[in-house]
């Protein structure tokens, strides 16, 4: 596993390897604990880091491998983390797809989106750009 941290930046960058799930969700826990983040927020923002980085590792470099980089930074008043997930794989926009009709049973839904949707649901705001060679997409959560 190769990884190297930038203190300054709070920025992990990583082989985006599905394996490498708890290296970075070691590091975004450890950053919002720094700032006492509530238990449950941070819950929630482990099942989305895990929809994102899982979702990076399998389709971003197919069939090959790449890095991924995770950054936190996080903003006063109201105190609000932001986690910046950045890639060089296909481009690809995952808030671009319609939300699932969650009305349906699962056997008549279309395959996949889920994990975004619930990333939406559980996050303040989802942005996704192209910029440069990189997918970036940001998950923002208000911590109180």
């Amino acid at each position: 596993m190769t990884e190297s941290i930038n203190d300054k930046a709070n920025e992990l960058t990583i082989e985006a390897l599905p394996e490498n799930l708890t290296a970075v969700t070691e590091f975004v826990d450890g950053c919002l604990e720094s700032v006492d983040c509530p238990l449950k927020i941070q819950l929630q923002i482990d099942v989305a880091l895990e929809e994102i980085f899982i979702n990076i590792a399998h389709y971003a470099y197919q069939p090959g491998k790449g890095p991924a980089t995770v950054r936190v930074d996080v903003s006063d008043e109201p105190i609000t983390v932001t986690i910046t997930f950045i890639d060089q794989g296909v481009p690809y926009d995952p808030l671009a797809k319609d939300d699932p009709d969650i009305t349906l049973p699962a056997d008549e839904r279309e395959i996949g989106g889920l994990g975004i949707f619930m990333t939406k649901k559980l996050m303040d705001d989802v942005v996704y750009e192209y910029k440069d060679g990189s997918n970036i997409l940001r998950l923002v959560k208000k911590l109180h």
